[in-house]
């Protein structure tokens, strides 16, 4: 049996500041994985990528991860303008795009938590929520139901079903940006107790100065302190993954 199974597409990334360009392969899978691994605790990726992205999994092989990759007929790719040092103004384009997942395409798969690490709306449809919550305890990061592709452009949108399917997940994560776009709510904490109000158990809200989690009504917080913000990428992955891992043994 797992700890957890991690669910999302790996992206071929190509992040571009200024004169400097970096390509590599990233997406949530990629990072959460790296972070959970770590605690030592057993985790799955499925994945869905090309069979020429396969090598690109070894990374996570390497770590311990059982990583399992859905055969694509494209592995999906987004291209990151930033205008900001600090990298939190971007410009985001869809290159290409992997096979979305299905319930059917599903390999048979025993996990305490099952964590939905979408890129974007559609990669993983919403009729996961209810199977998996049958099957174990649901993480999912708010990204991959926000975040939508309009001819290659990603933009953000309103979840339509949030009402109906927050109730069955246990960890939700969001940036602050996110839950603005769920609540109408600037403030963070505010939005929490919105978000738990609708239905979802724990609420985690990240920014670029702390994360907050909202469980059984208290606000817990702790700071951000990067030596710089060059590796920003994957932050909240890694800390929502840390959370999932670390809530595994603390009840």
């Amino acid at each position: 049996m797992n700890d957890i199974t991690m669910i999302g597409h790996i992206s071929r990334d190509i992040m571009i500041y200024k004169s400097d360009e970096v390509r590599l392969t990233g997406g949530p899978v990629i990072y959460s994985s790296a972070a959970a691994s770590r605690s030592g605790k057993k985790i799955q990726v499925i994945t869905s990528a090309s069979l020429d992205a396969d090598k690109e999994l070894d990374g996570m092989r390497t770590n311990g991860v059982d990583v399992i990759r859905l055969d694509s007929t494209a592995t999906t790719s987004i291209e990151n303008i930033y205008f900001s040092a600090d990298k939190e103004k971007r410009k985001v384009t869809l290159l290409s795009q992997a096979d979305p997942f299905t319930i059917e395409s599903l390999p048979e798969t025993d996990s305490t938590i099952y964590h939905l690490a979408g890129l974007f709306r559609g990669e993983i449809p919403d009729n996961f929520i209810p199977y998996l919550a049958e099957k174990g305890k649901v993480g999912i990061d708010v990204q991959g139901l926000l975040r939508c592709s309009e001819e290659g452009k990603l933009l953000f949108k309103d979840w339509d079903s949030k009402k109906e399917l927050l109730p069955k997940i246990t960890y939700l994560k969001t940036d602050a940006a996110e839950a603005e776009i769920l609540t109408g709510e600037t403030d963070r904490e505010k939005a929490a107790y919105i978000l738990a109000s609708w239905g979802a158990e724990e609420v985690m809200v990240t920014h670029n100065t702390e994360v907050i989690v909202l469980v059984d009504g208290k606000i817990y917080k702790a700071p951000f302190a990067p030596a710089n913000l060059s590796g920003r990428t994957g932050r909240g992955d890694t800390t929502f993954a840390a959370y999932l891992a670390w809530r595994l043994n603390h009840k």
